[in-house]
C-alpha cells in the first residue's frame, strides 16, 4: 500500500513557503543595485511589467506539473509525459540545479549569518570605513569562519526538513516570513526618517528620462528582464515540488499572483531601506554587492543605534536567505524519497551529508583555491552562479513552456485544467498561443544574452 503524500497544513503555509523560496538574497541584494545601475524608477516599472508576462506564467506551469502528478520533478514528468517520451530526463537536471544552487547559495546566507554574528557581538562599534572593508576581506580569507557558518546553515536545514513538511519547513517558514515581513517594515520606516529619504525615493520612484540615457533603455529593459526572471527562481523545479503537497481547492493562477506579490513586496521595500540610506549617506546605488557587507556596516555605524539597526537588517537577511535554503533542500529530500525509494530520514542524512561536502570548494574558492578558475576567468562561486542563473534556470524554464503547451508533451489542455482547477483566478485559453510562440522567445533572450 502506498503511503500518504505529505501535504501543506494550511493555505497560507504553502503562499508562505512558496514565496519564502522565490524571496532570496536576490531579492533584497540584487534588486536595489541592479534598479540603482538602470535608473531606478524606469527599471521598477519594466520589473513589474516582465514578472506579470513571463514569471507568473512558468510559476503556474511548474506548480501545476507538481500538482497533477502528486510527485516530485522526476516522477511528476514520467506520470504525465507521453509514453515513450524522456521529458523526464529534465527531471534530474533539475536535481543537479538545485544541488549546484545550494553548493554556493549555502556560504551566502553563511555570510548573513555571520554578519548578524558580527553585529550582535559588537565587532562593529566604532569601526573606520576601512576596518569594516577589512571584516569583510578577513572573513573571505579565513575558510575556518567561512566553513563553519556554511555548515550551521546546511545542518539548520536539513534538521528542520527532518520534521517533515508540516511540522519542519511550513511550520518554521511561517516563522521567518512573518519575521522577515516585519522586520522588513521597520526598516523601511527608519530608512524614509533618514535626513536625505526624499532624494532616495526620488530616484527610485520617479522616472527620469536622464537617468533611461545614461543606462541605454535597450540595457534597462533586458535589465528588467532578467530580474523579473530570475527572482522566482523557476527552471530548477525548486517550486513544483510544493505543487505536488498542495490541495486542489485554489486555482494556480490566483495562487500564483500572491506569491508574486509577496516577492515583489520585498524587493521593493528593500529599495525603501537602501536607496534612502545611499543617498542620506553620500553612496552610489548601483554600488553591487559591496553595498551589503562594506556600505551598509558603514552606514549603521554612523546611525544613533546603528547596531540594533545593524542586527535587525542582517537577521532579515538570514532569514530572506535561509528561506530559499529551506525550500530548495525540500526538492533534493523529495526527489530523493520519490525516485530512490528513501524516507525521510534517510534522504535527510545522504542529502545533507551531500550538501556539506560540495558546498567547501566554494567556500575554499575565496582563499586556499582563489586562484582557480573555471568558467573562462570565473572563480569557483562566479562559475557554479553562471551555470545555474544564466544556463539551466532559463533552459529549464523554456523545457517547462513546452511541456505544458505543445502536443509533444503535457499539452495545452491538460495544464489549463489544472491550472484553472479550484476558486479564484482562471488563466484564459487566450493566453496559449502566447504562451507557445512568443514567451519561449523571451526566455531564448533571456539565455543568448546571460551566455554571451
Amino acid at each position: 500500500m502506498e503511503k500518504k503524500r505529505e501535504s501543506f497544513g494550511s493555505r497560507i503555509g504553502f503562499i508562505l513557503v512558496s514565496a519564502g523560496c522565490a524571496i532570496g538574497i536576490g531579492n533584497v541584494w540584487k534588486f536595489p543595485y541592479v534598479a540603482g545601475q538602470n535608473g531606478g524608477a524606469v527599471f521598477v516599472l519594466f520589473y513589474l511589467l516582465f514578472l506579470v508576462i513571463m514569471g507568473l506564467p512558468v510559476l503556474t506551469m511548474e506548480l501545476s506539473i507538481g500538482r497533477a502528478s502528486g510527485k516530485t520533478i522526476v516522477d511528476g514528468y514520467k506520470a504525465l509525459e507521453k509514453k515513450g517520451s524522456k521529458w523526464h530526463l529534465h527531471g534530474w537536471i533539475c536535481l543537479f540545479g538545485s544541488c549546484l544552487l545550494m553548493m554556493y547559495y549555502t556560504t551566502v546566507s553563511g555570510w548573513m549569518l555571520a554578519y548578524f554574528w558580527k553585529f550582535l557581538t559588537g565587532v562593529f562599534i566604532d569601526k573606520t570605513p576601512a576596518e569594516v572593508t577589512a571584516v569583510f576581506s578577513d572573513m573571505l580569507a579565513n575558510p575556518v569562519e567561512m566553513l563553519i557558518f556554511m555548515a550551521i546553515t546546511v545542518i539548520a536545514g536539513f534538521v528542520v526538513l527532518s520534521f517533515g513538511v508540516r511540522n519542519g519547513l511550513e511550520r518554521v517558514n511561517k516563522f521567518m516570513m512573518t519575521g522577515l515581513i516585519l522586520l522588513i517594515i521597520t526598516l523601511a520606516v527608519k530608512g524614509l526618517t533618514l535626513e536625505n529619504a526624499s532624494e532616495g525615493m526620488k530616484f527610485y520612484l520617479l522616472p527620469n528620462i536622464e537617468s533611461i540615457r545614461e543606462a541605454g533603455l535597450l540595457n534597462v529593459i533586458t535589465a528588467a528582464m532578467n530580474q523579473a526572471f530570475f527572482t522566482l527562481s523557476l527552471g530548477i523545479a525548486a517550486i513544483e515540488v510544493f505543487g505536488s503537497y498542495m490541495s486542489k481547492e485554489n486555482s494556480l493562477t490566483g495562487e500564483a499572483v500572491q506569491i508574486c506579490v509577496l516577492d515583489t513586496l520585498v524587493a521593493i521595500v528593500s529599495g525603501l531601506i537602501i536607496f534612502p540610506a545611499c543617498f542620506s549617506f553620500g553612496i552610489e546605488p548601483s554600488e553591487g554587492p559591496s553595498l551589503i557587507f562594506i556600505t551598509l556596516p558603514c552606514v549603521f555605524i554612523d546611525m544613533p543605534g546603528g547596531m540594533m539597526w545593524g542586527t535587525l537588517f542582517f537577521i532579515f537577511m538570514t532569514f530572506a536567505s535561509f528561506s530559499t535554503v529551506l525550500a530548495v533542500f525540500e526538492n533534493i529530500v523529495g526527489v530523493s524519497m520519490d525516485s530512490f525509494g528513501w524516507s525521510r530520514k534517510k534522504a535527510v542524512n545522504i542529502d545533507g551529508l551531500i550538501m556539506l561536502i560540495t558546498g567547501i570548494p566554494c567556500v575554499l574558492g575565496f582563499n586556499v583555491l582563489k586562484d582557480v578558475h573555471l568558467i573562462g576567468e570565473r572563480g569557483i562561486m562566479d562559475s557554479e552562479d553562471f551555470l545555474v542563473s544564466n544556463l539551466l534556470l532559463p533552459l529549464g524554464s523554456l523545457i517547462f513552456v513546452l511541456f505544458c503547451t505543445t502536443k509533444f508533451g503535457w499539452g495545452a489542455d491538460n495544464y489549463l485544467k489544472e491550472t484553472n482547477t479550484g476558486a479564484g483566478i482562471k488563466m484564459s485559453r487566450k493566453f496559449i498561443i502566447y504562451f507557445k510562440y512568443i514567451l519561449p522567445v523571451l526566455i531564448i533572450v533571456i539565455l543568448i544574452s546571460g551566455l554571451l
